[in-house]
């Protein structure tokens, strides 16, 4: 599914995030990122997402080099990716059953779809009985979770998660990780970048270690 070609990434200030990177994640497949603060997880996550381009290299995703892609299907090609950040970043002002509409409702879903799928991606994370209440009133934990039911909500192929646990203490940490083990296990391919070895190793995945830009451990 993704497949990374001599990728490297340089920055207008002359940083280099990623030197020569090269790996491929299978369709379905499972895997870890991880590496010290500033080894270009977030940005290799980035790519992806097309949220930066590579400087050198390709990024193919599904098959499709997104060097050549237009911009205007890069909204189609994020529609098929659950994103996940250490920030959930939810709109206090809307009640979660709202935060976890909203990918249904920017992609243009009817109102009936919307709720039946935003309820359902509630649900799977536990959290149905709390769908007409504030962020405010949510635990770190469940904030996560509500972040989690909304990168999943428009059925994914692929979820990016950049440091999920990052705020969380170690079983809750082990809770999020085994929430997405289980979307694995119903085809979804999973990449998460997280300095969390504990649970990595816990969990027995493949594991790609960046140290300074560069993949030293496939």
């Amino acid at each position: 599914m993704i497949h990374f070609n001599r990728v490297s990434k340089r920055y207008a200030n002359g940083h280099s995030a990623l030197l020569n990177i090269n790996f491929q994640l299978g369709k379905g497949e499972m895997a870890f990122l991880t590496g010290h603060s500033g080894a270009g997880k977030s940005t290799l996550l980035k790519l992806i997402a097309m949220m930066e381009k590579p400087s050198v290299g390709e990024v193919i995703l599904n098959g499709v080099n997104l060097q050549n892609m237009p911009a205007r299907m890069i909204p189609y090609l994020r529609r098929n990716i659950g994103l996940i950040f250490q920030n959930p970043n939810l709109l206090p002002e809307r009640t979660l059953l709202e935060n976890v509409a909203l990918p249904l409702i920017i992609s243009g879903y009817r109102d009936r779809e919307i709720e039946k799928r935003a309820q359902a991606a509630l649900g799977k994370v536990g959290l149905l009985k709390y769908a007409n209440q504030l962020p405010e009133t949510l635990s770190a934990g469940e904030e996560q979770r509500v972040g989690i039911a909304r990168a999943i909500v428009t059925k994914p192929a692929l979820i990016l998660a950049d440091e999920p646990t990052g705020n969380l203490d170690p079983d809750l940490s082990k809770d999020i990780m085994h929430m997405f083990e289980q979307f694995n296990q119903l085809g979804t391919t999973v990449l998460i970048a997280t300095h969390d070895l504990a649970v990595i190793e816990s969990m027995g995945c493949r594991r790609l270690e960046l140290k300074q830009g560069q993949l030293v451990n496939e």
